[in-house]
């Protein structure tokens, strides 16, 4: 049994007029034949298993884009995933590289679909002011924390918030990976 973490782009956020329900939400994911599901908040985040643990990559890549399918079928709108088992959520969890304490900023986590927009927006490390916001490239993810006082008019936050990321990117905060985590087991 392989466990999973679906984390949904663009939901409930008020950015693109899309709203779900997590009941509609883990419904669809139960009709698909997932079991143990669970959402977390109201921001996309779906935990669920399979019955057979996924081989390799192509595996996970059919699984991504059959639930992309079913929700978008479901929910008439253009959606798009970022799939993670709860194994590697875990390891890019524990390898946070700043203090996830640190009073007055927030810790967050990029994920990506395409690992070439990654390290496109890692790229823009050396522009940023540094008593502001800080990034780094990790395995698979972005790592970046804020002064909450900066959020989302940080220069990061303007540049990760192109067009061109927007259906390949999404971003939590570390706290809400760690409530993930509490809810998957082993």
């Amino acid at each position: 049994m392989t466990r999973y973490v679906a984390l949904l782009r663009g939901i409930n956020v008020n950015v693109n007029g899309i709203t779900i329900a997590m009941t509609d939400l883990a419904e669809t994911f139960h009709e698909l034949g997932y079991i143990d599901v669970k959402t977390v908040l109201a921001s996309g985040n779906v935990i669920f298993s399979i019955d057979s643990p996924l081989v390799d990559k192509a595996d996970a890549a059919a699984l991504k884009a059959r639930i992309e399918k079913a929700l978008a079928a479901r929910f008439d709108y253009e959606a798009w995933i970022v799939l993670v088992d709860a194994e590697s959520l875990d390891r890019i969890v524990r390898a946070y590289p700043f203090d996830a304490d640190r009073d007055g900023w927030h810790p967050y986590v990029m994920f990506s679909s395409d690992p070439g927009h990654l390290s496109e927006l890692a790229g823009h490390g050396k522009e940023l002011e540094a008593a502001e916001e800080r990034i780094e490239l990790g395995h698979g993810v972005l790592y970046w924390e804020v002064r909450k006082s900066v959020g989302i008019k940080s220069a990061f936050s303007k540049k990760s918030a192109k067009l061109k990321y927007r259906n390949t990117t999404t971003t939590r905060n570390l706290h809400t990976l760690h409530k993930l985590l509490e809810l998957t087991p082993g």
